[in-house]
């Protein structure tokens, strides 16, 4: 469970500052590092640490990780609207890969939605939002060494010190239980591990040994990562046989409801209707109303689940992304409505398309999942020049009209 998430703002924009020099450099550092690592000791022998694991896993360690200070102190700035966001999360390589796993592992993912009551297909869901099925694992160069990267922060990040040591201890706990070995204990640069991306401190929590092997491990063992997922929603809470939320079509006076309860029929009367038609199931449940970026968007009626799954990550556009992809997963249709994306701009289908056409033609040389970064813009602008077009790297309809025109 990631403990660093997005700010979602009122405006439905999600915006991540750039952050300059926030992190103190220390003059002598590595001196003054392996004096902290020292130091140290007392705080963890106090929670029960054993010397020898202590001893174990700072073996060798006698620098901060600098990619994790790089890390932690610039975040680049990006502004993205909820489509777009749900663009990189709910898209044709998700729903594929999604119901490809699903097979693979039918058995196990049916073992542990009976013992958990947690529905297989949000299990999926977040299984592909955390870690694209376990891709990221595969990134080696990405990963980093937990207790040396919380100890980085620790040590050198004021802002996350309090954070680092409190997951530090855990991470060390994780390593005394015998679960993993320390060459094996390798996650994100803030300690989020696994192909569910637990911290070390909701791994304590929720950790589950669901293939019976005597340890608890969400790096290696896919059953054990989605039941411990399984066991983090049902312990806060997750309700079996009931859904997540609802697309809605608003009254013209909708948003005055906005953040407001009630319960399905009360909706309903007032002019709140499923957007896939017919009436609410359990229409004495209640609901909240959620808008995720204007009047003209789609609007939800948001159940117990949708706030369950926001345990996991703190975020609406998180919790959504997960429901919608869970849904697709299952295969039911896509969101009715349409958002109110800005004139020109692409769907995540057409993302899809534009890469693919942009490799045919050998302007792009990368994968076709819809992320339209670094390599998309250049190929994009390299493709705008060659065809007379305004030079911006800008995905927009006109680029797409045109490669599909010159096929």
């Amino acid at each position: 469970m990631k403990y660093f998430k997005y700010s979602i703002h009122r405006s439905g924009i999600i915006a991540i500052a750039i952050v300059f020099n926030l992190i103190p450099m220390k003059a002598n550092a590595d001196a003054d590092f392996q004096r902290w690592i020292t130091d140290f000791y007392g705080t963890a022998t106090q929670n029960g640490i054993q010397r020898s694991v202590y001893d174990q896993a700072f073996d060798g360690i006698t620098t901060p990780d600098s990619e994790v200070l790089r890390k932690a102190r610039y975040q680049p700035e990006f502004i993205s609207k909820i489509w777009d966001y749900l663009d990189a999360r709910v898209n044709p390589l998700s729903i594929r890969n999604g119901r490809h796993m699903a097979n693979l592992h039918a058995p196990e993912l049916a073992a542990i939605e009976q013992k958990f009551g947690v529905d297989k297909f949000i299990l999926l869901a977040i299984w592909s939002v955390e870690s694209s099925y376990g891709a990221v694992l595969e990134r080696t160069d990405r990963l980093h060494y937990v207790p040396r990267a919380l100890a980085t922060l620790a040590y050198a990040d004021d802002r996350r010190k309090k954070f680092a040591r409190s997951q530090l201890i855990a991470a060390l706990q994780i390593l005394q239980s015998g679960d993993i070995s320390t060459k094996q204990l390798m996650g994100s640069w803030a300690g989020a591990m696994g192909h569910t991306q637990f911290i070390p401190t909701s791994y304590l929590a929720y950790a589950v040994d669901m293939d019976r092997n005597g340890s608890r491990d969400i790096w290696n063992s896919i059953p054990d990562a989605l039941a411990t997922a399984a066991n983090l929603l049902k312990k806060n809470g997750w309700r079996t046989d009931e859904t997540w939320g609802y697309e809605v079509k608003s009254p013209v006076n909708g948003m005055d409801y906005e953040d407001a309860t009630k319960t399905l029929a009360e909706w309903e009367k007032l002019g709140f209707l499923r957007a896939s038609g017919g009436s609410f199931p359990q229409s004495e449940k209640r609901a909240e109303l959620k808008f995720m970026s204007d009047a003209k968007a789609p609007a939800f009626l948001m159940m117990r689940n949708f706030f369950v799954l926001k345990r996991y990550n703190n975020s609406d556009f998180y919790a959504l992304s997960v429901g919608l992809l869970a849904d697709r997963l299952a295969g039911q249709a896509s969101l009715i409505q349409p958002w109110p994306r800005p004139a020109g701009s692409l769907n995540a289908d057409d993302k899809f398309e534009l890469q693919a056409e942009l490799k045919k033609r050998g302007y792009y040389n990368g994968e076709i999942d819809g992320n339209l970064g670094k390599e998309s813009r250049r190929a994009i602008q390299q493709f705008q020049e060659n065809s007379g077009l305004a030079v911006d790297g800008m995905p927009t309809q006109t680029v797409l009209d045109v490669l599909r025109n010159s096929r």
